[in-house]
């Protein structure tokens, strides 16, 4: 009865430290996101109306984004140790060449849409700043977290 107690204890403890985990990887995800608005609204000085339907159109490819990064991940999960490439055959190798390929040209063919729906919504010189201002907000939290990591 006593191991019961423990076993269900220590269960309990497991079950929450995994749901503060994650909790806390939301928090920090959302963060990130609302620095990101943040910078990218003031990089590209959106008018509020330009903001108002910018950033549906933003977020929907954001998440689309992710959802190609997501499948991508899990198609090449497998072979994430350098020492599996060299054990696979070559019928193994070309098909995950072609999901590369396609996962390629399905973030492509997703960039290539979102331009488009953003001709119609914003300049195109703010659509050339929004992918500099992109690039320089991942480079600024890059290097906040090499940073951080350094200072430890």
């Amino acid at each position: 009865m006593k191991n019961y107690k423990l076993v269900t204890l220590c269960l309990l403890l497991l079950s929450i430290f995994s749901f503060a985990q994650t909790q806390g990887s939301r928090i920090k995800k959302d963060k990130i996101r609302a620095l990101k608005v943040s910078y990218i609204t003031t990089e590209l000085n959106l008018s509020p109306d330009e903001a108002a339907k910018f950033w549906p159109v933003y977020n929907t490819f954001e998440d689309k984004q992710m959802e190609i990064r997501k499948q991508k991940m899990k198609s090449y999960k497998g072979r994430k140790e350098e020492n599996s490439l060299d054990n696979i055959s070559e019928k193994e190798a070309s098909s995950l060449l072609s999901q590369m390929e396609s996962t390629d040209d399905d973030m492509y063919q997703l960039r290539k849409k979102f331009i488009s729906n953003l001709k119609d919504i914003i300049p195109a010189v703010k659509i050339l700043k929004l992918k500099k201002a992109e690039d320089e907000f991942s480079r600024k939290l890059l290097q906040q977290y090499r940073d951080k990591k350094i200072g430890r």
